[in-house]
């Protein structure tokens, strides 16, 4: 506590405002549910009975652009931002005319400014060490040490912005997850007259027309047209499906190259991706719930310090003590009984063992993370992105003609050369990486769920999906089987229509996965278990190369959060990594999540704990060890602290603690805790 100087105060200051400064999930709640209506937009005037239909439904819930513009005004629309910048100006200012001599009056002014507008900052905060921040401020004050009580004002104003600027780009993430679905749809009435609407309106039953490049306006059924439509956003799916009559589609996802007709199925309100954002508000407010506990002790403590200081002082003069000898008993003990020495027990080495990670790579974006990630018993991969690359990448090449490797590769990516599909950006891609040179192609034309047809120097090449072979052989049938049969993706190329090769494409393994998963399994005692959205076939090679047994696959977002709770409701301590949008539901259900930083959603690394921010796995091993040491210091240094504190009130209630005697030993104390923290620091913590 600051009283007669600033010491024991700022480090109880710098402690909680390092502790306060982390990416809360808190204050999210209603992220989706506090959107303004929108006005739908007129329809075309020769659509009357469908003009009718929409005029009379009112919107269940706004359009993301509503959402957009009410969490995109910055951080200056945040007032404890405001409070906390205000503060910090009328204290430099005020430090600054007392330095240059000007008069008192006016520097004291600036001083009472920053007290004043430090309070309106902090004043809906929780009387936990706030108050005892606040009470050391006015004692300050009160014994002419403005300067230090503006000081402390200044630091925790300023760390209660960081958190609510924090809170606030959370809140954003997620809300920015609606704008995947579009704000206006094409609804057709029976007799096929269209209408531009808004999404919100949209009923079930409703038909709605698609056309090529357009997202998809809300989670139906495919009721006529057939197109290749890319779901990676929601399903974690690695490259584009065919979608045609009787196919599920989803709001949000792309449709490439035909056009559909879609029955819509769900309201917005309850298209996948309106239910990825209420997933992540409840895991993220369940979450927060847990953490209520430390708050009420923290409360509590604070408040006993308060009012015991206020007894040490008032029960002895009520009896006839001296008032000096008893306010400097009083003084005393506020200073050793603060929880300085706790708070400084846990955050040196946390804090340090955050330092370490982020110089391998490793974001962790709070000292409970890192103090949980050592707890984990049960860690769950995605695939897509996670342990693969997440991108097709061309591995070999089965000739079924008399011509060589290098000629096919090329004439395919010639052809390919025009077109935007995963597959063909793979093969073109193999093509310039052996320096190949490639041909001009002409009459190029895009056959959705088949493949590409160009004229390539005089020769028609087709490039696609098996079903280009109308009656293959059996030797053809064969390698397209077994190709597949490995989780890969079989693409056959024609020229001049002859079968000329089958080219297998895969995503492919991170090196380090399999080692990684051993690792961790040794760690936590558990197998990691393996969560995806893609096809079973593809998700079962890929465990039996890295080692995985239990396999959940073509799990939508929500089917993920679900297997996570179960295995919480099992009694693990679960740790969820993965990189997309689809992946932000099961990160925030589990006890932690961690996410692949270089191509993770926005929403997955906001959701996340912890970042990956290379995708190197070996660091997750290499993280749950540093945490478990940062744990083991943390242990040390409760012990020390609490015997510390315990030993010093007491010699002040019981003896005649001096004051500087006092200071000494919580200072020393809390010095050696700092140091034992400080051992976090060191290369040989980090043991990959």
């Amino acid at each position: 506590m600051v009283v007669g100087g600033s010491g024991d105060g700022v480090h109880i200051v710098l402690s909680y405002a390092l502790l306060r400064m982390r990416a809360s999930m808190a204050g999210m709640s209603h992220a989706a549910t506090c959107l303004d209506d929108h006005p739908h937009a007129e329809p075309d005037p020769g659509a009357a009975s469908v003009a009718v239909t929409v005029a009379e439904r009112t919107p269940s819930i706004a359009p993301p652009t509503a959402a957009a513009a009410r969490f995109s005004t910055g951080w200056w629309s945040l007032p404890p931002v405001r409070w906390a910048l205000l503060s910090t100006v009328l204290f430099v200012a005020g430090l600054l005319l007392r330095f240059a001599g000007v008069p008192g009056w006016l520097p004291a002014m600036l001083f009472a400014g920053c007290y004043l507008a430090g309070w309106q900052a902090l004043r809906e905060r929780s009387l936990d060490v706030d108050l005892l921040m606040i009470v050391a401020a006015v004692g300050a004050a009160a014994i002419g040490q403005v300067v230090d009580g503006g000081l402390l004002i200044v630091i925790f104003a300023t760390s209660g912005a960081q958190e609510a600027y924090a809170t606030k780009r959370t809140a954003d993430s997620v809300n920015a997850l609606l704008t995947l679905a579009p704000e206006q749809a094409t609804l057709l009435s029976r007799d096929g007259v269209e209408a531009v609407v808004d999404t919100a309106i949209l009923q079930v039953g409703d038909e709605i027309l698609i056309r090529p490049g357009e997202r998809i306006g809300a989670d139906g059924t495919v009721t006529d047209g057939t197109s290749e439509v890319d779901q990676a956003s929601v399903t974690g799916e690695p490259l584009p499906l065919l979608r045609g009559p009787g196919d599920e589609v989803f709001a949000g996802t792309l449709n490439t190259h035909g056009a559909l007709r879609v029955r819509v199925s769900r309201p917005a309100s309850e298209s996948v991706v309106a239910r990825i954002v209420t997933l992540v508000e409840q895991a993220s407010a369940t979450k927060a719930k847990a953490q209520l506990f430390v708050e009420r002790i923290e409360q509590r403590y604070s408040v006993t310090v308060v009012l015991s200081t206020l007894l040490v002082f008032a029960v002895p003069l009520a009896f006839g003590a001296g008032l000096r000898p008893t306010l400097l008993r009083a003084m005393t003990y506020m200073i050793v009984a603060s929880p300085c020495a706790v708070v400084l027990a846990t955050m040196p080495p946390l804090l340090s063992a955050i330092a370490n990670a982020g110089r391998h790579g490793v974001l962790v974006k709070s000292a409970i993370v890192m103090e949980q990630l050592g707890q984990t018993t049960q860690v769950a991969f995605d695939k897509t992105g996670t342990l693969t690359q997440g991108t097709p990448h061309l591995t070999d090449i089965h000739l079924l003609a008399d011509l060589r490797a290098g000629e096919v590769l090329r004439l395919a990516a010639s052809a390919e050369r025009l077109s935007e599909h995963p597959l063909g950006r793979a093969v073109v891609a193999a093509a310039t990486d052996r320096d190949l040179v490639l041909a001009d192609a002409v009459d190029f034309a895009v056959t959705p769920g088949r493949g590409v047809t160009a004229v390539v120097e005089g020769q028609r090449v087709q490039v696609g999906s098996p079903a280009l072979l109308t009656s293959p052989t059996p030797s053809q049938t064969v390698t397209i089987t077994a190709v597949e049969g490995k989780g890969h993706t079989a693409v056959v190329v024609l020229v001049a229509g002859r079968p000329v090769a089958v080219l297998t494409l895969t995503d492919q393994l991170r090196p380090t996965a399999a080692a990684t998963v051993a690792a961790l399994r040794n760690l936590t005692g558990h197998t990691p278990v393996l969560l995806t959205g893609d096809n079973a076939l593809a998700a079962r090679s890929l465990a039996e190369q890295v080692g995985i047994t239990d396999v959940h696959a073509a799990l939508l977002p929500a089917e993920k959060a679900q297997r996570v709770q179960a295995l919480r409701q099992a009694g693990r301590h679960v740790l969820v990594v993965g990189d997309g949008i689809n992946d932000a539901p099961a990160l925030a259900t589990a006890n932690l999540g961690v996410a692949m930083g270089r191509h993770g959603s926005d929403l997955t690394l906001q959701t996340a704990d912890a970042v990956l921010v290379r995708d190197d796995l070996t660091a997750l091993p290499a993280l749950l060890r540093l945490s478990r040491g940062a744990r083991r210091a943390v242990v040390q240094n409760l012990v020390l602290a609490t015997l510390a504190i315990v030993g010093l009130v007491t010699w002040d209630l019981l003896g005649t603690l001096p004051l500087p005697l006092g200071v000494l030993g919580h200072e020393g104390g809390t010095v050696l805790i700092g140091l034992n923290g400080l051992r976090l620091l060191r290369k040989a913590a980090w043991r990959p």
